[in-house]
């Protein structure tokens, strides 16, 4: 496929939503004839005043194929499957389609690093960016986390800060459409069963995740999990420097050394102390990895053991990830909405000791419930399930836990409320995604938040 063109070049946005708004600005300025086309009508994108001043052509409501198609490149939105007509459409003619995340990093002045998993991949990349920005880098957390990275890209090009590096949180959705993608640093958390329907099939899904690091060569680095299945086989395909993190001793890498709970770094065979695993600001197992794949990305950049350890010292953990929201009577409120999986509920109930009041549901996909029985047996107190899979979930949990069904979250909250003691921990991490009920993850976390802060306080 061939980079940016140099004459006159056409290039399709297809979705208007943010990262397609970001990437039509940023074909605008680099000199592209811009077209934006969503089959969205006009009235439900929102404030789209910016196209008046842009340059850019744009219809909404429906694509027109010979216009769409009369380009060099499509520039594809996430939220876009592969199996749209207009791609389709696009891939017959021979049209090359990339995504925002590959479009962008043509354009990029400084070093990337590129985190993807199925779990854990926005706390990895705010903790990556995190402790290079205290340790004397001008880091900027971006990509599937919130803000595209063509639009840190846009504001860059006329104004790079020094020692910039960009700390990308790559999706699957993202990776599907790269060809010439190239970070220095490319990270794979974990691989479990999530957007199959997107994808087709978990072969599909898991090639996918390995373009994070297909045009890399022996001067980067892939920093992999050796506790993930997957892993040992996507090493055999690296031409990059490979490291490892694990629970369990690594030949080169991190992991948690078991005799005194202790993160070490080997080198050559040499251990050296990182931090010990209480002094972690944030909770869970899965925290442990998390900190372990950022330190090593940080060392990729040489920065010291030393300088990561007091830089994770002062994380405060991500929105919608394991965050307190209140404390009421006793009972601690734990927003994890970000939990869209059951791998992710996993590690959240394992991140607690104490008797958990557990929130699940909304919206499944061939949900394997299973794999919590025995953590909900040893963790929960209670099981409360909400949205479109309370059927499926309370049938399922009902003859190993008390187990309660109601419609909504508010429904769900109020329920906890009245059933939780005294120590325990009532934790919304539904395992599932929010769309039955809310926009997304983000708004099923705020929306928890402000039912949470409506309850009454018992102790006044």
């Amino acid at each position: 496929m061939p980079g940016p063109p140099q004459h006159s070049p056409r290039c399709t946005v297809v979705g208007a939503r943010r990262s397609g708004i970001a990437a039509a600005r940023l074909a605008s300025d680099c000199g592209y004839c811009v077209f934006l086309t969503d089959t969205t009508p006009k009235e439900q994108l929102g404030d789209l005043s910016w196209l008046d001043h842009g340059g850019i052509e744009a219809e909404f409501g429906t694509h027109s194929l010979d216009r769409a198609l009369d380009t060099e490149v499509i520039v594809s939105s996430p939220g876009v499957p592969p199996s749209a007509p207009i791609l389709q459409a696009a891939l017959e003619r021979g049209i090359p389609i990339v995504s925002e995340l590959e479009f962008a990093s043509w354009h990029a002045q400084a070093p990337i690093v590129a985190i993807t998993g199925t779990n854990g991949k926005t706390t990895t990349t705010a903790l990556t960016a995190h402790i290079l920005s205290h340790t004397g880098y001008d880091a900027i957390a971006c990509g599937n986390i919130g803000l595209p990275l063509s639009d840190v890209i846009r504001n860059d090009r006329h104004d790079l800060p020094a020692r910039r590096i960009y700390v990308v949180e790559a999706s699957s959705y993202q990776l599907l459409w790269t060809d010439r993608f190239h970070p220095r640093v490319a990270m794979i958390l974990n691989i479990t069963p999530d957007h199959l329907s997107y994808h087709g099939s978990m072969e599909a899904y898991i090639r996918a995740k390995w373009k994070i690091f297909q045009n890399q060569t022996s001067d980067d680095a892939l920093i992999l999990c050796a506790d993930d299945p997957h892993a040992a086989e996507a090493s055999r395909h690296a031409r990059s420097r490979v490291r490892w993190f694990s629970l369990h001793p690594v030949v080169e890498g991190m992991y948690l050394r078991q005799s005194d709970d202790c993160i070490v770094e080997v080198c050559s065979t040499v251990e050296a102390k990182l931090m010990y695993r209480s002094e972690l600001p944030v909770r869970g197992v899965h925290n442990v990895y998390n900190a372990m794949a950022a330190a090593l990305a940080a060392r990729a950049f040489e920065v010291t053991n030393e300088n990561i350890r007091d830089s994770l010292l002062s994380f405060a953990g991500v929105e919608h990830r394991l965050e307190h929201v209140r404390t009421i009577g006793g009972v601690e409120y734990i927003n994890d909405s970000k939990a869209t999986n059951v791998n992710a509920t996993w590690y959240a109930l394992e991140a607690f000791e104490q008797p958990v009041v557990l929130l699940l549901g909304g919206q499944a996909e061939n949900n394997d419930y299973s794999m919590l029985d025995a953590t909900v047996r040893k963790r929960c107190r209670a099981v409360i399930a909400f949205g479109e899979q309370a059927p499926v979930i309370f049938n399922h949990f009902c003859t190993m836990v008390r187990c309660y069904q109601v419609r909504t979250l508010a429904d769900a909250v109020a329920c906890a409320h009245r059933i939780a003691e005294d120590g325990d921990v009532v934790l919304l991490s539904p395992a599932c995604k929010s769309f039955d009920e809310f926009v997304n993850f983000e708004h099923r976390g705020t929306a928890f938040k402000e039912l949470v802060w409506q309850l009454p306080d018992v102790s006044q």
